[in-house]
This record gives C-alpha cells, structure tokens and sequence, in this order.
C-alpha cells in the first residue's frame, strides 16, 4: 500500500513550518537593530542586494553541478530540469541540523529509480565536499586570528577521517560483514555501511578534485558577496578577512549541529566583526544582511519550488528498505 509521505496535513505542514520560521528569524533580526539593518540595505542599494543575490545563484549553480556530478558517478543520468527541481527543493530544509533535511531529496528521486542508498550516499558526498572547502576558506585567517585555529583544526580532522574512511573499502566490507545481524539496529547499521560504500565512488582522485573545485568556488561565491556588502558599507573590512569570517563563521555553525547554524554562525560573524574594530551596530546588520542574501535566499527558492511540487505524485511503497 503506497503511503503519501508529501501530502495533505504533512505537506502543508511542510511548507507553513519553513514559513513561520523565516517570519521568525526576520522578526527576530529585526528586533536586534531594525535601523541599523535598514540603513544597510539602503547603503549596499539595491543593485547591491542583486548582486548579492546573483553571488548566492553561483553558489547554488556549481553545487548543483556537483550534485549530477555525483548522481552520474552512481549511475543515475537525471534530465538536468528534473534534478535540478528536486535539488532546489531540498534548499528549504536546509534550517535543520547539519542541513539533514536536505536528505528529502532522497523522497523526490525515489519515483526516478535512484534508491536511497545512492542518493544518501550523495547526500553524505556533498556535506563532505562543502566541509573541506570551508576549511580550505578558514586558511585565509590561519595567522591573522590564531584563536580560530582549534575550530579550523577540528574541521580538517573530521574531513580527513571522513576521507580516510571512504579509502578503506575491505575494512568497512569486513566490518559492514561482523555487524549485520537481523536485528533492526544490525539491518540499520548494514544500511549505513551501504550508503559509505556508495559514497566511495564520489571520492575518487578526479571526482574529489573536480568536486572540491566546485565548492571552493561556490562558497567562495558567498564569502566575496559578505565582502562587498561590508565595502558597500563603508567598511574597512580587508578581502581575505571577510572570506576568512565568512568561512569560519559557517565552520561553527556547522560543527554546532544548530538548525541551520542558526545563532552559532550570527554570533561567531558579529563577534569577530566586532574584534576587527566594526561596531556593534553594523556589524549585526551586516551579518543579517549576508544571512538574508544566502541561508534565507536558499530557504525561499526550495520553498517556493517545493509548494509547487505536486504532493501527491511523492510516493513511496511502505516499509522500503534502504537500497
């Protein structure tokens, strides 16, 4: 019996709760330094905000390029239009910890024969790669604000495990093979053994190479748009230092494991704003503002993309196992 996983009360529910959160977090901003943030947008103009905008698109666009990058690597050929829909659509759960709910994609590709081992392991190939560019940004600031360092050092550990791990394909066959039992935690862990070794094939030396291009400069993308929108500003703000915050600042929060980063990446932005001599006051309106421009732009695009995608179409036979 097919079971609706995106309709009625679920799917509306879906789209409202992503709504009243954004409302929330611009209630929220606003209450913080509403003239301060006002004042922002009319300094950086509009033609500011567009191309702020237009930077976020980049961003999206090479890491949906990834994103096929990675389902041709497994197998799966998608008609760019299709993919690229239900890519989108997982922008509007990226407000979830470490973005998991961007795992919907996983529903959406179901009907088009990808199973979800392929698309988890996509999934997890992608966090992976957007983890290695950001630390690869941090360096920017390696000498500049050496109390960075730990954060930036524990990122780099966790990327070069993830790594190692993925090299490792007769130690996770064996151990996948003394794990599996019958149980639901052995057929559980059994899952998660396939969707790692899944994810090898992303991580060959030209697919991590091309991939990790991507994303560096995707997310460096986004960290030239914090940089303009500081200079538009007025701000006396150097390049490699707003890339260097920018970067940082989206390492903490994602280590943080805060929906979305939510708070941890406002708070390490502003504060270090703040230490480079920007005050209080500008230095929050800048951080919303690049906030409006990249998170919440992402989060409206897969909103609107996702509402329009009809909830009944997305199905999947109860009980599927992951493979």
């Amino acid at each position: 019996m097919p079971v609706r996983l995106l309709s009625g009360w679920r799917y509306r529910a879906l789209v409202y709760s992503i709504a009243l959160s954004a409302v929330g977090y611009l209630a929220f901003s606003l209450l913080g330094g509403w003239t301060e943030v006002g004042d922002a947008i009319v300094q950086v103009g509009l033609a500011g905000v567009l191309g702020a905008l237009a930077l976020s698109l980049v961003n999206y666009g090479l890491r949906f390029a990834r994103w096929q990058l990675y389902l041709r690597r497994l197998g799966h050929a998608l008609r760019w239009t299709t993919s690229l829909r239900i890519y989108v659509s997982g922008f509007a759960l990226t407000t979830t910890p470490g973005k998991a709910g961007e795992a919907i994609r996983g529903v959406l590709l179901k009907p088009h024969q990808v199973p979800y081992v392929d698309s988890f392991a996509a999934f997890f190939s992608e966090r992976l790669s957007d983890l290695l560019a950001i630390v690869l940004l941090t360096l920017f600031g390696l000498t500049v604000y050496p109390q960075a360092q730990p954060l930036m050092l524990l990122g780099a550990v966790l990327a070069a495990l993830a790594l190692v791990t993925l090299s490792q394909r007769s130690w996770l066959l064996r151990l996948r093979a003394k794990t599996a039992g019958p149980s639901r935690f052995g057929r559980h862990l059994a899952s998660l053994f396939e969707v790692i070794l899944q994810a090898q094939r992303c991580h060959t030396p030209g697919v991590l190479l091309a991939a990790t291009g991507l994303s560096l400069i995707g997310w460096w993308a986004e960290a030239f748009a914090f940089f303009l929108i500081l200079y538009w500003m007025g701000l006396d703000v150097p390049l490699t230092f707003a890339v260097f915050v920018f970067a940082v600042s989206m390492l903490a929060g994602a280590l943080s494991f805060t929906p979305g980063g939510l708070g941890s990446t406002e708070g390490v932005m502003v504060a270090l704003l703040i230490w480079h001599g920007v005050a209080a006051p500008e230095a929050i309106a800048a951080t919303i503002l690049i906030r409006m421009t990249t998170l919440w732009f992402a989060v409206a695009i897969g909103a609107v993309v996702i509402a329009r995608t009809p909830g009944a179409r997305i199905r999947a036979t109860s009980g599927d196992e992951i493979r």
